[in-house]
């Protein structure tokens, strides 16, 4: 009788120190389970890493029997690039060590860790880094497209604060990427993704962010249109410390918001002040509430940064049904406006949303050249989620994410966040490199010549 892939590894890989768990073994289907619930692959097998030495491991038998390889952290990306069919998984949700250095500022994060792992360890020493909006995102995923969130526009992306990493390589080679080791590296996976090796430890510079004013501003979505003009033009000016998505969305059905509104559709804001100066939070946030009309909820707040981090957790949890489209935003005209107003009052379900996250501030201090993010230049990351528990409503909720996307891509920026992306083809991967596509194809060429590591937002070798 032929042997199973993990039955083969099992009897090979005999200083493999985790799981290698396969089909026909009853962990199988929480195993090969990812986020979103519209992605159904079935692997030959999940290998859970213990450490580099198990990843090189995994890698290795992986290459060696040219099978499909795919890299997974918090398993979160919309695409389902964290798993694949017929091929190897590398899981590494086992790498959770985390180290603060509240002197040196830095934070030492296994390739395991999920971000709400990393906020509530920084933040017993009132330190933080950007990390998304979701705490149950994993770090790596996260980090290695980029890294928009709350603190962006005072701490830049979460790329601008990674010191260093361990990688594994496609040889099974084991390397440190930083300023002076493996510069090129370095350069490429901030912003590069999953594209040139398997990242087992991260070092990032932290913040003092303890407390922040932070929290949610609703205005009916009747008013989109009003409220997103004057969003457009309050934003860019606003201080750093003030980040504040926009959104189209619905009132979650639950505390704190008053029952009278659940699941109302409106439009808003998502603040963070990062501080815990109510005055100047309230100060940062004057201009855009004064001139528009009294909104159905200001519910913003000090809190901990871990809790602003967490919000949506309990709205977004694992197994519901994605589908996103994304795009890089540099200006948002009146036709635009709109469209944004035609769709936003057009959610196909309560938990659809569409948002608007600012990229400036902190991120323009750096230029396109100096990571492989390339959209130094541009103001915002538009995101068009749709989102359902039912099976049933997946192909409405596509259908509204993709008439959303085409109506507005005329206006965009031409690429988009790679970490927002479905798999869109390679034209897509390109623009959202754009200048840059050419060197990280050089660098793939030479850390990766065989494209192993192709179960991703896929930059082909020179």
């Amino acid at each position: 009788m032929d042997r199973t892939p993990a039955q083969t590894a099992r009897a090979q890989l005999t200083a493999f120190q985790g799981q290698l768990i396969g089909p026909e073994d009853s962990g199988y289907e929480d195993a090969r389970t990812v986020y979103n619930a519209m992605i159904d692959k079935r692997p030959a097998l999940v290998a859970r890493c213990t450490g580099p030495e198990d990843v090189a491991l995994a890698i290795g038998f992986a290459r060696e029997r040219r099978l499909p390889l795919a890299v997974r952290c918090g398993g979160h990306h919309g695409a389902g690039l964290g798993t694949c069919d017929g091929g190897l998984v590398v899981d590494l949700s086992p790498l959770k060590d985390i180290h603060v250095d509240p002197e040196a500022r830095t934070v030492r994060v296994g390739g395991g860790c999920l971000w709400g792992e990393v906020d509530r360890a920084t933040h017993e020493h009132g330190l933080a880094t950007p990390s998304g909006i979701i705490s149950t995102t994993g770090v790596g995923g996260l980090t290695l497209g980029g890294g928009l969130g709350h603190l962006t526009r005072k701490c830049g992306l979460t790329v601008d604060n990674l010191l260093a990493a361990d990688l594994v390589l496609a040889s099974g080679e084991r390397v440190r990427a930083s300023a002076e080791e493996n510069s090129d590296l370095y350069w490429a996976i901030r912003g590069g993704g999953g594209n040139f090796g398997v990242v087992t430890s991260f070092l990032f510079r932290l913040h003092e962010v303890s407390t922040v004013v932070a929290g949610p501003t609703f205005w009916p979505v009747e008013l989109g249109a009003e409220v997103l003009a004057a969003y457009r033009d309050f934003i860019p000016h606003a201080p750093r410390d003030l980040n504040g998505f926009f959104l189209y969305g619905s009132v979650p059905p639950g505390p704190p918001f008053p029952e009278e509104i659940h699941l109302r559709k409106v439009c808003g804001v998502v603040w963070c002040f990062a501080g815990d100066d109510t005055d100047a939070a309230a100060g940062a946030m004057a201009p855009l509430l004064d001139a528009l009309p009294e909104p159905l909820v200001h519910g913003v707040a000090p809190m901990p940064h871990p809790a602003i981090q967490s919000a949506f957790d309990g709205i977004y949890p694992p197994g519901d049904q994605w589908y996103w489209r994304a795009d890089f935003v540099d200006d948002i005209p009146a036709e635009a406006i709109d469209l944004h107003a035609k769709f936003g009052a057009e959610l196909p379900s309560w938990k659809s949303t569409m948002h608007l996250y600012p990229v400036d501030g902190a991120v323009h201090d750096h230029a396109p050249t100096d990571t492989a993010w390339s959209y130094r230049d541009v103001r915002w990351a538009s995101v068009y989620a749709g989102v359902d528990p039912d099976p049933a409503n997946a192909g409405p909720i596509r259908q509204w994410t993709v008439d959303y996307f085409e109506a507005l891509h005329p206006f965009s920026a031409g690429g988009a966040y790679v970490n927002m992306m479905m798999d869109e083809g390679q034209d897509r991967v390109r623009a959202g490199y754009r200048d840059n596509y050419a060197r990280l194809a050089r660098i793939k060429a030479d850390r990766d010549p065989y494209n192993l590591f192709r179960v991703n937002q896929n930059i082909r070798p020179a």
